[in-house]
């Protein structure tokens, strides 16, 4: 019996020890980060971890400079811990607060919603979880505005790309007809050309009509005139002299 008390206290000693230097490590953290020295806080912090995994005190100070420190998913991670295994309703209250504003340093607006809803089901009077509550809420409303304006503008954008290339396109079909009229109408003057000089070619090889000067057109009339007068003239000196004898006409 003597011995059984003798080891009781020997544990006893070995928890107090314990439990000392846990808080002997909390006290240096709180020290730390107080003084803004979050790295090293939350190596202090770790080492009262390590002598009490189960202290509440030490994870949450633990979780708060790994926060300071913007180590958001770590600090998500430490809080989940705590609201999880704990039943006290105050400690998982704090913890989803703290849970959220992890979350909402991360832009995760949804998730960080729901822990402020889980903090304030298990403390409705905290107004900072409501504030934050409130104010996740506007910056998803806000985020899913900006994707919806995203969305549109992609919408017209494309939109627009197609209205650009059928343009495009149809100004593209429109100079391949213009090409393809001028090369016709090209074709149609090198046939016409072609056809004209054969015609030419071919006029010039037929012998030309005699084409009289105005010169000789006179002279010609002249001399028949001339013709005409003398013809003229000896008929009337027939009709002078009359017919000799009868005429005979042979057989």
């Amino acid at each position: 019996m003597k011995q059984f008390i003798i080891v009781i206290v020997i544990l006893l000693q070995g928890s107090l020890l314990f439990a000392q230097k846990e808080k002997k490590y909390i006290h240096k953290g709180n020290q730390l980060y107080q003084e803004k020295k979050y790295a090293e806080a939350e190596a202090s912090y770790r080492e009262s971890v390590d002598k009490s995994k189960a202290s509440v005190e030490g994870n949450f100070n633990l979780g708060d400079a790994l926060y300071k420190q913007k180590k958001f998913d770590n600090a998500a991670q430490k809080f989940t811990d705590i609201a999880s295994s704990s039943d006290n309703k105050a400690v998982k209250a704090k913890a989803y607060h703290n849970l959220g504003n992890s979350l909402l340093e991360s832009k995760k607006l949804e998730e960080s919603i729901e822990a402020y809803k889980k903090s304030l089901i298990n403390n409705p009077k905290d107004d900072e979880t409501r504030y934050n509550l409130a104010y996740a809420q506007e910056k998803l409303k806000q985020q899913q505005q900006q994707k919806n304006k995203d969305k549109n503008k992609d919408k017209n954008k494309k939109d627009q790309d197609k209205k650009d290339k059928d343009k495009k396109d149809q100004d593209k079909d429109q100079n391949k007809d213009n090409k393809d009229q001028q090369n016709k109408d090209q074709q149609n003057k090198d046939k016409d050309k072609q056809d004209q000089d054969k015609k030419d070619q071919k006029d010039g090889q037929q012998p030309q009509p005699d084409k009289l000067s105005k010169e000789d057109a006179e002279r010609m009339l002249e001399a028949l005139k001339n013709e005409e007068k003398n013809t003229q003239d000896k008929l009337k000196n027939k009709k002078a002299k009359g017919v000799k004898g009868r005429i005979v006409k042979d057989w």
